[in-house]
């Protein structure tokens, strides 16, 4: 036979073996002969493939298991190790005579691994549902959230110099870290959470900021949907706001903390809330159940929040937010946050947002170091100002600032400034900074004495920072 007829041969026998492994990746059927060579597989490419070993040791018939099968047992065994951990917290925060900067510390310790727990189960869940599997960018997106959370516990304690609490804590938030790294790595391996695949269009890769965050269009992220899009962009005067706050009392309320906690609690639709012009000195949550808010505010520098925790008087760094925003789905335009702690109280956050598919339009962030902390999960902000000296777009969320201005400030004598601090840890993390078709310059007290500063477009502040800087 002619030569000609073998490679015809080769041809398909590639694409029949190439349509075999894609069925049955969509399928999430495994074909292993041994437990042994199931958790090989399943192992490789983790960061921490001992640990795994161990973890998938307690599978029964792991040969036999699909792959969303495989993660559930590992985050099921995840979950039983973050509630240990929760429990050790709580009872050292009970059992000892601590410092109020450590009683902060474990505090934040136990509302990120309660914030982990919940990452866990949405993974879960994701990976229950058949409807889901072929997609699994959320689940990527939440368990990289799930490794920031621990690392954001261990930060709490950098003023201790390695004291008794961190040593108490910090094994155990590692340990937790790990086995969510192990299970993100094998989550990566799955059809749609960013796995490279023959049947995967690059274009539609392309368009992704990060995988899992979604495609852009119109300027918004395509999660920003039409009507949340002219909510974000319509005259204020045309949007009915569901509570309204004034400082004079011409609203029902006259903090924005007030509104806030009177707001409903996991809501499926938007809660307006309409901010009248003045200055409210307060430090805001939006918690993990205030779903689906808005702030609506009369423009930058009309109505401003306004607070000044800050580390050097006692504060975490991720306790010294004006305002934290951890429930999902959030809004808010035409409005100023400011922390005026000054740049001689070193970390002081204006803005700290752990809220997933949040979007930021038309405010100001005002502060020093550490002004907008861009924790976790997907972000997007537009047409918005940021003002700051050192790391003051930080965090390890995915999340896109465009079309904004980022100014930085006069720092002290012996500073320099830095714009930006990405805090990627492991390299399957669906995180970074992209900064597009913004203005990167200095404000105006820097401005008459820039040449006495140095500032720098970013750091790499962990292993794995990514920023990108473009158009």
């Amino acid at each position: 036979m002619s030569a000609l007829y073998y490679e015809k041969r080769r041809h398909l026998f590639v694409l029949l073996s190439l349509s075999l492994t894609l069925a049955a990746a969509a399928s999430d059927v495994s074909f292993y002969p041994s437990a042994e060579t199931a958790a090989a597989a399943h192992c490789d490419g983790t960061l921490y493939p001992e640990l795994c070993l161990s973890t998938l040791a307690t599978v029964p018939d792991l040969h036999k298991k699909s792959l969303p099968e495989v993660i559930t047992h590992a985050c099921n065994l995840t979950e039983t190790d973050v509630t240990a951990m929760s429990s050790n917290c709580s009872s050292y925060f009970r059992g000892k005579s601590l410092s109020a900067r450590d009683r902060g510390a474990l505090s934040d310790c136990v509302e990120l691994l309660d914030t982990t727990m919940d990452d866990l189960r949405a993974t879960i869940s994701d990976l229950q549902d058949p409807a889901k599997s072929p997609v699994m960018d959320h689940c990527v997106t939440v368990l990289s959230a799930a490794i920031t959370n621990q690392q954001t516990c261990l930060e709490g304690f950098s003023y201790q110099k390695g004291g008794d609490v961190l040593s108490h804590v910090e094994p155990g938030i590692s340990h937790i870290a790990r086995m969510v790294s192990n299970s993100l790595a094998m989550t990566r391996k799955l059809p749609g959470a960013g796995a490279p695949s023959p049947s995967t269009s690059s274009v539609h890769e392309e368009r992704q900021p990060f995988t899992g965050y979604g495609q852009m269009v119109k300027g918004f992220p395509r999660w920003v949907k039409p009507g949340e899009r002219r909510l974000l962009q319509a005259p204020a005067s045309g949007i009915k706001a569901n509570a309204v706050v004034a400082k004079d009392g011409s609203g029902a309320y006259t903090t924005v903390s007030a509104a806030v906690a009177a707001a409903p609690t996991n809501s499926k639709s938007r809660y307006v809330i309409y901010i009248k012009a003045g200055t409210y000195l307060e430090n805001v949550e939006v918690g993990k159940n205030q779903k689906n808010l808005m702030f609506i505010g009369d423009g930058i520098g009309k109505t401003v929040i306004k607070a000044s925790l800050n580390v050097i008087d006692g504060s975490t760094t991720f306790r010294s937010a004006t305002i934290a925003v951890v429930g999902d789905n959030f809004l808010a335009r035409d409005l100023t946050i400011e922390n005026s702690a000054g740049p001689s109280k070193h970390q002081a956050v204006a803005l700290r947002v752990g809220a997933d598919l949040s979007a930021f339009y038309r405010c100001s962030f005002v502060g020093y170091q550490d002004t907008l902390y861009v924790h976790s999960l997907r972000q997007f902000f537009r047409e918005c100002d940021i003002y700051g000296t050192i790391d003051f777009v930080f965090g390890n969320s995915a999340v896109v600032l465009q079309s904004c201005n980022l100014y930085a400030r006069r720092p002290l004598a012996s500073q320099s400034n830095i714009y930006t601090a990405q805090g990627r840890t492991d390299p399957n993390q669906n995180t970074g900074i992209s900064i597009q078709k913004c203005k990167v310059a200095a404000a105006s007290d820097l401005a008459a004495v820039q040449s006495s500063f140095r500032t720098y477009l970013g750091r790499p502040w962990k292993q794995y920072s990514r920023t990108v800087y473009l158009q």
